[in-house]
């Protein structure tokens, strides 16, 4: 069938079409119940069926005779390190590590916390949780000890699993201090730390509560696959909320196993022996679907890539990965191409490469600006293919989906047409559906398909509040847009205090917490303002208490260092502005939307609601003085 039909089939009959796709994994037990309500009011998939992840990734593909084939390509141009890791030698590690954490207590339904680089270890890490039925909960290298902390208490991991240190560029950065103050912050402590020794770095080992990666693994006996149930969860992915407190997103094993299925084959376009890059960290959930979970149970070779576009050691490094492996297609936030071309602006880089086993390039995670997608087009003469999803989905909602006979045309400006699955309205306020080609807020119509997440950790309400209560019936993304007459979406931005900076979502109402504790400052706001390079920058509007007297640029560097200790140096907070005051409602609400657009220079309407409409001149100059040249006034 073609998209259409596909669509179709998805929306007239959704327990019946996923049914079918179910098919196509295996199953310890085919479950009987496709879908089921909760209580709370979300959805299960596949809730009694039996299965494990772990086993759909390695031991699956062994049966059916891939495994002296790749299943993951390590390469690290900061370390000069290279590995192809067969299925069969990939197995091996994971049974071993699995009985490892279980001679240590781990066992189904345990949760484990995972803070390391992108190298081979990471993936067996969340592959023998996956094996044990153990829950993972990766959190990304580059966060910040309080960040950990947060998720510690949140998750309550029996174990802790790290490396003794990641590269940034050149420089070494030690993880092992990073995780002891996490835990020293943290009110859950686990029962101990395996500690995977790089031998860039050696990490001094508390004898107490640390254990040594190799070592931990000597004499065990290898873990086999222990079955769960489709509704079992998998992992936690904590992702940004628009308060300090991030939100343990909770992916089920069987939704997110047929979903992760669909969509290889039939959006990436990707069969058995075919070479997969998804450039991203296992850190974000594109790492956790398309770098170790999705490829593996499709019987791909996944590129398991530790470095950046530049400067590891040029701005050729991507090429010549996909020169290397013969990489048929990838994955990459638009941030990384603008960055090889603000190096190479001619792509003569590129053209020292043979390119030829592309088919196309997936971009997502921020807007693709017509200039990068045609540059990468010309360049690189393959479809430049923009597509839309969110860590709570796992997988897209909108993409053109390559794996069918007649996909859709791309459509520049547009991440393409729903998925099958995805009933995708665009709705006013009041929740009412608007007319075609006018913007409002996106919305799913429920019940959306398997693999998206149903639930936070420990805190079904939440989820419910935060996803489902805005518009009763329809799962709230905080993304606005609109749909066009041929039923393409267009995504214009978040609705939400949640910025895009290089692809990774972050919450600016984290950053204020930090920025507000500052013994200087009053109150403050922080935004998103548009950056060339990176998509969004966060910038800090910081009121001073009275009668404090502080440099300007000293108190920047002092929020600048605060923000990089607490939330981390991915934040790329860098800028702070001294204001007198900040607009309000009536109410005290902070006026975030109209400050984002006085500092982006769109047009805005004087809100209804606002205190003193005087002090949006007082900040539309201030900015101006800052720098921001671009900063406009009311219309």
């Amino acid at each position: 069938m073609g998209y259409t039909d596909e669509y179709q089939a998805a929306l007239e009959n959704g327990e019946h079409y996923w049914a079918e796709q179910a098919e196509r994994i295996h199953w310890f037990r085919k479950p009987q119940t496709t879908l089921k309500k909760t209580e709370s009011g979300t959805w299960n998939w596949y809730p009694d069926g039996e299965l494990n992840s772990c086993y759909l990734a390695l031991d699956h593909q062994i049966a059916q005779g891939r495994g002296e084939q790749v299943a993951l390509y390590y390469d690290s141009p900061v370390t000069g390190s290279k590995q192809a890791i067969s299925y069969n030698a990939l197995r091996d590690k994971v049974a071993r590590f699995a009985g490892a954490l279980r001679s240590h207590g781990v066992e189904k339904g345990d949760t484990v916390l995972i803070y390391m680089p992108m190298i081979p270890e990471a993936a067996v890490a969340m592959l023998a949780c996956a094996r044990l039925g153990a829950v993972h909960s990766v959190v990304f290298g580059g966060f910040a000890p309080h960040e950990m902390a947060v998720r510690i208490d949140d998750a309550e991991p029996k174990v802790i699993l790290t490396a003794s240190c990641g590269i940034e560029f050149d420089k070494t950065i030690a993880y092992k201090p990073l995780v002891d103050l996490a835990i020293a912050t943290a009110k859950h402590k686990p029962r101990c730390t395996i500690v995977c020794q790089r031998p860039l770095l050696k990490a001094e080992l508390n004898n107490a509560r640390d254990l040594d990666w190799e070592q931990v693994q000597e004499g065990v006996e290898p873990a086999e696959c222990v079955p769960v149930r489709g509704e079992d969860p998998l992992y936690i992915l904590y992702t940004s909320g628009t308060t300090g407190q991030p939100k343990g997103i909770v992916r089920d094993n069987g939704g997110h196993a047929v979903a992760l299925s669909y969509a290889l084959n039939n959006v990436y376009g990707m069969n058995e022996g075919d070479v997969w890059w998804g450039a991203s960290d296992i850190g974000w959930v594109v790492g956790h679907s398309f770098i170790v979970y999705g490829p593996l149970m499709g019987g791909c070779s996944s590129i398991f890539f530790e470095g950046k576009p530049v400067r590891t050691p040029d701005a050729g490094t991507y090429w010549r990965v996909i020169a290397e492996y013969g990489v048929n297609s990838m994955f990459c936030a638009p941030t990384a191409f603008r960055a090889i071309r603000k190096e190479d602006p001619n792509g003569e880089l590129a053209r020292q490469h043979d390119l030829s086993s592309l088919r196309w390039i997936f971009v997502a995670g921020e807007k693709l600006d017509s200039s990068t997608y045609n540059w990468l087009s010309e360049l690189l003469k393959v479809p430049v293919l923009d597509h839309w999803w969110q860590t709570e989905t796992g997988w897209p909602m909108t993409a053109p989906m390559m794996g069918l006979t007649d996909p859709a045309e791309p459509r520049l400006g547009s991440t393409h047409k729903p998925l099958p699955g995805y009933d995708i309205r665009v709705v006013d306020g009041e929740g009412n559906e608007v007319p075609v080609g006018e913007a409002g807020h996106i919305c799913v119509k429920l019940p959306m398909p398997p693999g998206v997440a149903w639930s936070i950790w420990n805190n079904d309400e939440r989820f419910v509040s935060s996803y489902l209560t805005a518009f009763p019936g329809y799962y709230h993304t905080g993304d606005g847009g609109y749909r066009d007459d041929e039923g393409y979406i267009y995504i214009t931005g978040r609705t939400d205090d949640v910025i895009n900076v290089a692809g990774h979502r972050l919450s600016t109402g984290e950053m204020e917490e930090v920025v507000s504790a500052h013994p200087a400052v009053a109150e403050c706001a922080v935004i998103g303002v548009n950056d060339e390079l990176k998509g969004q920058l966060p910038v800090g509007l910081v009121v001073i208490k009275a009668g404090e007297e502080i440099d300007e640029a000293q108190l920047q560097a002092e929020l600048v260092q605060r923000v990089r200790d607490q939330v981390g140096a991915l934040a790329c907070f860098r800028r702070a502005v001294v204001v007198k005051r900040l607009p309000k409602t009536r109410s005290g609400k902070i006026l975030r939307a109209t400050l984002r657009k006085i500092a982006a220079a769109e047009p805005y309407k004087m809100p209804s609601t606002i205190d003193d409409a005087s002090i949006l001149d007082e900040i539309t100059e201030r900015l101006q003085q800052a720098g921001f040249d671009r900063a406009k006034a009311p219309e």
